[in-house]
């Protein structure tokens, strides 16, 4: 299984941990707020608030927060956010890219520079490395939604372009433009999913031993735990060895 997958099951794990849920709720809080900011505050008439708070309830973010995020937006009391991706190259020459919500640029710019030189990477310009990723629409089920051939048929019917099955569940993937619809008919097929989200897959991988692992998750973590971070996505590949041994 390639890497970036048994990563996001490492920070599900983390996630349950209270002090990395806290600074998860904080960052789902943000992008609900920028989204009915931006478009309409009834998620019905706005697909991208309608996924932020699809993801926020996915990882057990209470109801209040949700429409405390949203009252902000509508009563003018949000902070103005710049949304800004950076791109560079972590140990081992994986590539990364961060997404980040900022009031500050130079900040966030300075922040995320010297996390990279800390932890063995380099912030590379915007570009450097986008072209090893394609935005895609990721929606997960449980191995509970059904076998392999089930759900493959449902995310053919829902407009999907491929899925990824294991013993740890089911992957669907769609167009980024498409997530929303795609999303919505699984629903009525396969219930609720774990995650609905947009993110960046991988086109291709950089595999890493051991200690590229360890430096790798040091970085990631350091970058993540920035207030100023949403999201961090690795090229990263590792065998099953050396995830059983992290």
């Amino acid at each position: 299984m390639a890497g970036h997958s048994k990563w996001a099951n490492i920070q599900h794990r983390k996630g349950r941990q209270d002090a990395v849920r806290a600074k998860l709720f904080s960052k789902f809080s943000k992008e609900i707020t920028v989204a009915a900011k931006m478009g309409d505050p009834d998620p019905e008439k706005n697909p991208r608030l309608r996924l932020a708070i699809k993801e926020a309830k996915a990882q057990s973010m209470p109801k209040d927060n949700i429409e405390r995020a949203i009252k902000k937006a509508v009563g003018g009391d949000a902070e103005d956010y710049e949304e800004i991706r950076y791109e560079g190259y972590g140990p081992g020459g994986v590539a990364v890219i961060v997404e980040a919500m900022t009031d500050n640029r130079n900040r966030t710019a300075s922040n995320v520079r010297s996390t990279f030189s800390k932890n063995g990477g380099n912030l590379g310009e915007t570009g450097s490395v986008g072209f090893m990723f394609e935005r895609k629409g990721e929606i997960s089920y449980p191995a509970t939604a059904g076998d392999a051939d089930t759900v493959m048929m449902a995310a053919i019917e829902a407009g999907a372009e491929d899925v990824e099955s294991s013993d740890d569940g089911h992957v669907i993937w769609c167009a980024d433009t498409d997530l929303s619809d795609v999303a919505g008919a699984l629903e009525g097929t396969l219930g609720e999913s774990e995650s609905t989200r947009l993110v960046w897959k991988p086109v291709t991988t950089t595999e890493l031993d051991l200690e590229g692992m360890q430096k790798l998750m040091k970085l990631i973590e350091a970058l993540e735990d920035d207030d100023d971070v949403q999201r961090v996505t690795a090229n990263f590949e590792a065998s099953d060895a050396v995830m059983e041994q992290l």
